[in-house]
């Protein structure tokens, strides 16, 4: 089982930078992909950015060159730094976690608002 809380949501104007974190539980958080994904109101949940155990990423084109992943090991933690915010960025932001076997996405954190408006 892997627990996963996100942190580092808020209101940010455009153009404007948020780091989310997301700290996870359990043994297994370094040898699952790690992911971020994101939901707008009226809209399915999309995945943003994702991150292997051995840290090869992978962005989607909306967010390419704004926003970038990474992880911590050691502190079994998974981040999202995202810059230039749009006003489009704005949803509830989920962490994610693959199973053990790496088919899915199993494991949702409760997900943090990200508001982008002047």
């Amino acid at each position: 089982q892997v627990q996963l809380v996100e942190s580092g949501g808020g209101l940010v104007q455009p153009g404007g930078s948020l780091r989310l974190s997301c700290a996870a539980s359990g043994s297994m958080f370094r040898f699952i992909t790690m992911g971020w994904h994101r939901q707008a109101p009226g809209k399915q949940r999309e995945l943003v950015a994702s991150i292997t155990s051995g840290g090869s990423t992978d962005h989607s084109e909306s967010v390419k060159g704004r926003f970038t992943i990474s992880r911590d090991n050691a502190k079994n933690t998974v981040y999202l730094q995202m810059n230039s915010l749009k006003p489009e960025d704005t949803a509830v932001y989920y962490c994610s976690a693959k199973n053990r076997w790496g088919t899915r996405y199993d494991y949702w954190g409760q997900g943090t608002q990200v508001t982008v408006s002047s």
